[in-house]
């Protein structure tokens, strides 16, 4: 039997090896499901002298023969409804799934799709809004994989194998987008196999995966350069003069990103509590970094001090509570967008930037190490500061003069026209 790419068998067998010392066989149905075996005990014997192979029945006329076969027949039947009840329902069809059904001893066998809700729900409110976003997503996609390839909805964790991982990130990059998105780049079918894998590794420590399936499989990333702005298209935005008030307002924001390192959900639930004096004496923002929920100390440059100041009593930031009147992400990268147009600046204007701008051109080139940078970041590891803040061909060629003046000074004379001494 097929069906929608699933091939189902049953076969009744006779177990020669547990035979009894009166000559009687356990009799075994052999479920086959995509050319994989799986035994459930019928919990009948016979004669091997009176069993069929070809037929797979019991062969004779006496009434215990005939009762016997109407049984196989009826069990046969039970496994077959069970099967096709499982299509129906859409569930993760296999061997031990269709066993422990016929035999009542299904315990929910757990399923990717159950596992996935079951990690959001964990974790709803231990990860930030849009790192939870990008988790369904994947889910979204997973499911779309099912459907299309696999002809199924979801899938028992049992049958997560390598090549389950192969076939999806291979549809990752040849899945074309039925709307206004982009496909998917290397990097972005990365990121959801990434989140899979994490997903996946809760079922190995829950004890409902045996293996990990991802236990050869290594991910690539393209390596990406971090766009930030220089000083001098930093200071195109910094001195534009702007009549309308929103590109203003959205200006400032964006500036005081940039001299403080906040993402834009930081830089929304800032509140004045969160802005203390340090140990220096001078104003310092003292938050959580909401990816990470790492503490976040940073201390207040002029220009973020100013920008700051420029918003105490503007009502609207009043109203929420917060140090500036912030507005949806989406409609601040849409105003962003104009002032780079106005600026003209080439690159799309994000807090993302903003963040690197502060790591490179702000922080770095500047001379600030790079461990108080991973700090004033909120960065859990200095690697990822090392490949989120690269240091500017400026600073690098600064340092590299540095080091030829420290040289020249220190190297001892060896030409004819030193001054012996």
């Amino acid at each position: 039997m097929k069906t929608a790419g699933i091939t189902f068998g049953i076969l009744f067998y006779l177990k020669i090896q547990k035979t009894t010392i009166q000559g009687s066989a356990p009799i075994c149905a052999r479920v086959t499901v995509n050319g994989k075996r799986t035994e459930i005990s019928v919990k009948r014997s016979v004669k091997a002298a009176e069993w069929d192979e070809r037929k797979g029945m019991a062969k004779g006329n006496r009434k215990e023969i005939t009762e016997l076969n109407i049984f196989l027949n009826q069990f046969k039947a039970k496994i077959i409804n069970t099967y096709q009840q499982m299509l129906l329902n859409d569930d993760a069809i296999d061997g031990p799934a269709i066993r422990d059904r016929v035999m009542g001893t299904d315990n929910t066998t757990p399923t990717l799709m159950a596992l996935m809700e079951y990690h959001n729900e964990q974790q709803m409110h231990k990860l930030a809004p849009g790192t939870m976003k990008n988790y369904h997503t994947t889910q979204r996609y997973v499911k779309t994989f099912l459907r299309e390839k696999l002809y199924r909805n979801d899938i028992a964790l049992s049958q997560l194998k390598y090549k389950f991982i192969l076939d999806f990130e291979r549809y990752l990059f040849n899945y074309v987008p039925k709307d206004h998105q982009k496909p998917l780049n290397n990097n972005g079918i990365m990121k959801h196999i990434e989140r899979l894998r994490k997903i996946i590794n809760m079922a190995v420590k829950l004890d409902w995966l045996a293996k990990d399936p991802f236990a050869s499989f290594k991910k690539h990333f393209d390596k990406v350069e971090r766009e930030s702005l220089n000083s001098k298209e930093l200071s195109a935005v910094e001195n534009k003069e702007f009549t309308i008030e929103r590109l203003r307002h959205v200006r400032d924001m964006f500036l005081f990103s940039c001299y403080t390192g906040l993402s834009y959900i930081e830089l929304a639930e800032l509140t004045p509590d969160k802005i203390i004096t340090g140990i220096d004496g001078g104003l310092w923002i003292s938050t959580s970094r909401a990816k990470t929920d790492t503490t976040v100390r940073v201390p207040l440059l002029p220009q973020a001090t100013d920008l700051m100041e420029k918003y105490r009593d503007d009502p609207r930031a009043l109203n929420n509570g917060t140090v500036f009147p912030v507005i949806s992400n989406q409609r601040m990268n849409g105003y962003l967008k104009e002032i780079a147009d106005l600026c003209g600046i080439s690159k799309k204007l994000t807090f993302h930037i903003a963040r690197h701008t502060f790591a490179t051109t702000v922080t770095l080139s500047n001379g600030v190490p790079i461990e108080s940078v991973s700090k004033m970041l909120g960065h859990t590891s200095i690697r990822t500061t090392q490949i989120y803040a690269k240091v500017i061909e400026h600073k690098l060629s600064e340092d590299m003069r540095n080091l030829e003046q420290r040289i020249s000074a220190s190297a001892p004379c060896i030409s004819k026209d030193c001054e012996v001494i």
